[in-house]
């Protein structure tokens, strides 16, 4: 018996269709698509429009801080004073500071505020006085390093003993009216050159006639508050002092620290043998014009 095949599958065209021109492929699709898009654009004007008439509901109620009141949960810096250290343009800003050396078996006291830096020239009574003399020697002695002295070798300045001819010449310093302001002090070497400061380092140099030069190397001392130790502040970098940082002399900002306050303490003595009435560390509440 013959096997019964199925006829094969018909074309369209063999039964006389024809595919339907008249509408675009996709049309149903791209209403779709215009229809949420139009959907999320109102959406998105009706929330803009809700915010904007009930800002309250959206807002905290808390009342504004008043000022000097801070937020809880936010961290909160202090006002700048307007007696504050300025650098001047175009001067290089100080390093990060190391850790300094102690003085062996000295406790570390605590200090206040230190006291707002005066303007050039500003003195009180109790304030040390500047030399009436202009050929004034001394020798200018740590008080935490009693046997230390500022000696300059090779334009550097560094706090050393004095146990030779050569370094007591080292270390005598005349000591002069300050030549940025007569009411500070100025050190000359006994070669001529004064100190001053460069990038923040104490360094013997020859006055190149410029007023910067003159600022660099005028010291203000400011009394402590012990028998004849001083500090010695910038006249153009107010607030900050000459200390001795790894044996160096540096000019650095005000600290609120005991160790700072022993490297920032001098006296100017007559000579290398002298020693001072006052070996602790009674500085009171910082410096004192």
């Amino acid at each position: 018996m013959p096997e019964s095949t199925a006829p094969p599958p018909q074309q369209p065209w063999e039964n006389n269709w024809t595919p339907d021109t008249s509408r675009v492929p996709g049309t149903r699709r791209l209403w779709l698509a215009g229809a949420l898009a139009l959907a999320t654009v109102v959406a998105c004007v009706t929330a803009v429009a809700v915010m904007e008439t009930h800002p309250d509901d959206m807002s905290p109620k808390s009342a504004a801080p008043t000022d000097g009141a801070t937020i809880p949960g936010l961290i909160s810096f202090a006002s700048p004073s307007a007696t504050g250290t300025t650098t001047p343009p175009g001067k290089s800003s100080l390093s990060s500071a190391q850790p300094s050396r102690t003085a062996s078996g000295k406790p570390s006291p605590t200090h206040s505020a230190p006291p707002e830096s005066p303007a050039p020239g500003a003195t009180s009574s109790n304030a040390p006085k500047p030399p009436t003399s202009s050929d004034t020697w001394r020798f200018v002695r740590s008080v935490n390093y009693p046997d230390r002295y500022w000696r300059v070798s090779d334009g550097q300045v560094t706090l050393d003993t004095v146990s030779s001819s050569s370094a007591r010449q080292d270390a005598t310093l005349k000591l002069v009216k300050g030549l940025a302001d007569a009411s500070c002090y100025s050190f000359v070497t006994a070669d001529g050159d004064y100190l001053r400061h460069r990038e923040f380092v104490l360094r013997a140099e020859g006055h190149d006639g410029s007023g910067l030069f003159r600022q660099d190397a005028t010291f203000c001392p400011r009394s402590l508050g012990h028998s004849d130790a001083i500090a010695l502040e910038s006249v153009n970098y107010p607030g900050r002092f000459l200390r001795h940082r790894d044996f160096r002399l540096r000019l650095d900002p005000f600290q609120q620290d005991g160790q700072y306050y022993a490297d920032a303490a001098f006296r100017l003595v007559t000579d290398v043998t002298e020693t001072g009435s006052d070996h602790g560390y009674g500085y009171g509440s910082g410096p004192r014009r």
